[in-house]
């Protein structure tokens, strides 16, 4: 056999054998050995004390690539960190919400353009609370035209929590803004989601509708909005309509009594940075097992596990459907995740909204996030994210209030450094 040949068969035999090795580190184009800064990313910030615990969830093509639960659900009671651990979704709550909507227009009980005082009268007028140019308070003005279903849904209608200087008196005194713990807290509530609805229609807002991205109560009034327009209460509507076809069993307003061991605690950040247990006030633990039961808050008010959160989102990215569910058209999704206020408006991270999620316009405004992608996030430091065009979701869950920690960003670009094919 002449050298070459023999040359030849060498080299074959070494790619041939290369092929299963090279496959046996990569799952589903994820490297297996880069994943494994994920893994010391994650451990670091629970080993050096900056958050009690994280769980984290991957998936490619539906699939995990890549899940972790780390550190403590409840360290001081002793409970570690698992994947089914509940999580207070805060405002991740405002995606399930605003499907409903989406799922009503579908339905021809609504459409985006309606005004919001066609459903709540009190909005039907409203005012407008300009700061004067002296310092000295503000004056009302009229707003100059009606708020829609939509601005509601890109946080255009310029209402925020009503914890701001100008407006945080008039709100406290009708049990919003700095009564509603950060504004967004209607655990305690003894009375329907409606009726602080109805009232916040009589307070004046901070902005123009349509002028500027305001974030604020937007989807709570959209909450209120869904019961009005299908008649029954906003719990029992995303339940019949989103978690249970879809088969999320552990999504809900108020935890099960029975499941109360499963749901994390709340931390804080002490002067040194380190996560410290926070009491059980509105601005704590907060009352999502023992509370009233009676406000169902569509913009914070949601309780889920890391798999139930991206069982929703899967069914998103797959175009409103997941196995023989479909809870919303292949168009209506593609109406809520590509940015709606256009190039002048930005929310606050300079990005673009859709009808209820956060939208990546351009390739290095987030990071190594996909053109196309969507996503939101939630007060106790939840994250989530899909990006369509690499068929990925990613959720990741914390319970820290509020979020003072680099953990999201790093956590995005940890999970994008490993996607090599």
């Amino acid at each position: 056999m002449s050298k070459m040949l023999l040359a030849a068969l060498a080299a074959a035999f070494t790619v041939c054998a290369a092929g299963p090795a090279q496959a046996d580190t990569l799952r589903n184009g994820f490297s297996v050995e880069r994943l494994q800064r994920v893994d010391q990313l994650l451990d670091g910030f629970v080993g050096d004390g900056r958050v009690a615990g994280i769980v984290a969830l991957v998936l490619r093509d539906g699939r995990p690539v890549y899940e972790k639960a780390v550190g403590w659900a409840d360290k001081e009671a002793g409970r570690k960190m698992a994947m089914d651990t509940e999580f207070r979704i805060a405002s991740q709550s405002k995606a399930l919400t605003s499907v409903a909507i989406l799922q009503l227009m579908e339905e021809g009980k609504l459409t985006v353009n309606d005004k919001a005082g066609k459903w709540i009268p009190t909005f039907s007028n409203t005012n407008v609370a300009v700061l004067k140019e002296n310092g000295g308070g503000f004056s009302l003005v009229p707003a100059k035209r009606p708020i829609l279903i939509k601005d509601l849904l890109t946080h255009t209608a310029g209402i925020n929590y009503g914890t701001s200087p100008e407006v945080a008196a008039l709100y406290e005194a009708k049990g919003l803004g700095p009564a509603a713990g950060y504004g967004w807290y209607f655990a305690d509530k003894q009375e329907p989601v409606c009726e602080l609805m109805e009232r916040l229609g009589t307070l004046p807002f901070v902005a123009q509708p349509g002028d500027a991205f305001v974030y604020g109560y937007n989807t709570d009034i959209l909450g209120c909005i869904v019961e009005k327009a299908s008649g029954v209460p906003l719990d029992e509507f995303i339940r019949s309509h989103i978690t249970a076809p879809l088969g999320m069993k552990d999504t809900y307003f108020f935890l099960p009594p029975e499941k109360r061991a499963r749901l994390a605690a709340v931390y804080g950040s002490d002067a040194n940075g380190k996560a410290a247990r926070m009491d059980d006030s509105a601005k704590g633990q907060g009352a999502y097992v023992d509370g009233p039961r009676k406000s169902f808050a569509g913009g914070a008010g949601i309780i889920s596990t890391a798999r139930d959160y991206a069982t929703f989102l899967e069914a998103l990215r797959n175009g409103g459907s997941l196995g023989k569910a479909r809870i919303l058209s292949p168009h209506a999704v593609q109406l809520m995740t590509t940015n709606q206020i256009g190039e002048n408006l930005k929310t606050p991270r300079g990005l673009g909204f859709g009808y209820g999620f956060e939208t990546t316009d351009k390739f290095g405004v987030a990071g190594m996030e996909s053109v196309g992608s969507y996503g939101w996030g939630g007060a106790y430091g939840t994250y989530y994210r899909v990006d369509p065009a690499e068929r990925l979701v990613t959720v990741m869950m914390i319970q820290l209030l509020p979020n003072s920690t680099d953990l999201t960003d790093k956590f995005k670009a940890s999970i994008y450094q490993a996607l090599v094919d």
